[in-house]
């Protein structure tokens, strides 16, 4: 099931108002957001693995993958949807497979790598400067969201170092977490839905097109080992190339960039850009720019996928609450303001990624117009040079997960809950 935008009249480039008034009869509780403090990162990564229906399966073929003879050098944290009163089999179930130590967690337990961290039923989890900690959940059973929920923990504190991993499950669960560890320069897998029993969590990420890779959990743990080797030092990229290399290897791939989609990177922040681009190398296990300046000449799909990684940013609904409160309480009645019934109020949103900004705006000035039943021709342009990104906004379609950014009065006036087969 997905959350979409109630009506769509308009295209985002075009000049029409994104608003739309469709009704939910479900009213989910949301989730708080994450913390937003800097980044308190481990020297190793941390692997989140989020299941549900059929999780059982997919971690057993996750762990009976991991190679016995060796040590992963990182940390994985399972979370699974669990009944309150249910006793977790997970425990007993990877010790089969793994010399790891494998842990149900305790609150402010810390985090060590070789080992295997398990949510106990009944919590939320979330991850601050390197310890699990436990919360009484936050919403009704059936409206949880315990894999958002860490994920964006995990993104929020170990940026890059943070891993998502989807397997089997029913509904949206991760679909929204996945999108802030993107964001923050993290790595994505998910279960191929042909090797799932359950296959409706696996397909909202793969959705998204942010996903890394998309394989059986049987194949996870090598793939897994293979990234974290090139990503994090084990196989150094930099000690291959000179500084005056890695400089004219930069501008090489600015080049490529925009003669192939228009755009120039180069004054883009460095060391952001050079981490999207070693983010690449690891994914591909080349170990040089200089390899890399190579293979991007030749392959045109790997162009793509640098130039949407390099734009990936962090977004959500209302995702700054404070800029929303202070453009709702001090700007759009601003706006209005000598305004006469009928006449146009129009908002520009530049860089609007996958729409939740756009429409989050259009949300805020419905409700002021409501307010001073009065009525008013709404606008709100929204673009995005990311193309990929402007086709999601404009389909309006988003995981039932944003429950946990909207609220259910917001949810049930704004949006409608259809079912998505594509």
């Amino acid at each position: 099931m997905s959350k979409k935008t109630s009506e769509e009249t308009n295209s985002l480039h075009e000049n029409e108002s994104l608003l739309a008034r469709k009704r939910n009869k479900d009213k989910p509780h949301p989730l708080p957001n994450s913390d937003t403090s800097s980044h308190q990162t481990s020297s190793f990564p941390i692997v989140g693995i989020g299941a549900s229906a059929g999780g059982l399966a997919a971690f057993e073929a996750f762990f009976s993958g991991m190679p016995a003879d060796s040590e992963p050098g990182m940390a994985f944290v399972l979370v699974q949807h669990l009944a309150p009163d249910h006793k977790s089999m997970l425990k007993d179930l990877i010790k089969r497979y793994t010399r790891m130590q494998v842990f149900e967690v305790e609150d402010g337990m810390s985090v060590r790598p070789n080992c295997a961290y398990i949510i106990p039923p009944g919590h939320d989890m979330s991850f601050l400067q390197g310890c699990l900690k436990l919360h009484k959940p936050a919403a009704p059973r059936g409206h949880r969201l315990p894999i958002d929920y860490f994920f964006r923990s995990l993104a929020n504190d170990q940026g890059e170092r943070a891993i998502a991993v989807v397997l089997s499950g029913t509904g949206s669960d991760g679909a929204l977490g996945i999108r802030a560890i993107k964001g923050e320069g993290g790595m994505i897998m998910v279960q191929s839905p042909d090797s799932t029993e359950y296959d409706g969590m696996p397909r909202s990420a793969i959705s998204t097109g942010l996903v890394d890779f998309v394989i059986p959990p049987s194949e996870m743990a090598d793939a897994l080992i293979a990234y974290s080797l090139h990503a994090f030092g084990k196989v150094s990229t930099k000690a291959k190339s000179t500084e005056k290399g890695r400089e004219d290897s930069l501008m090489t791939i600015f080049e490529l960039l925009r003669g192939h989609r228009g755009h120039d990177f180069s004054y883009y922040k460095p060391s952001t850009v050079e981490r999207r681009i070693e983010r690449r190398m690891a994914l591909l296990q080349i170990d040089s720019i200089e390899k890399y300046v190579e293979y991007l000449r030749r392959a045109d799909g790997e162009r793509d996928a640098l130039f949407r990684d390099l734009l990936i940013g962090v977004t959500n609904f209302f995702r700054d609450s404070e800029s929303f409160g202070t453009l709702e309480k001090r700007i759009i009645p601003k706006l209005f303001a000598g305004k006469r019934p009928k006449d146009p109020i129009r908002i520009w949103s530049a860089g609007c990624s996958t729409g939740e900004e756009a429409y989050s705006i259009a949300i805020l000035l419905h409700e002021y117009m409501e307010n001073l039943r009065e009525s008013f021709s709404l606008q709100v342009f929204a673009t995005d040079i990311d193309e990929q990104s402007i086709a999601t906004a404009r389909r309006g379609i988003y995981p039932a997960s944003i429950a946990a950014d909207i609220g259910p009065k917001r949810l049930w006036h704004y949006f409608s809950e259809e079912s998505v087969t594509s």
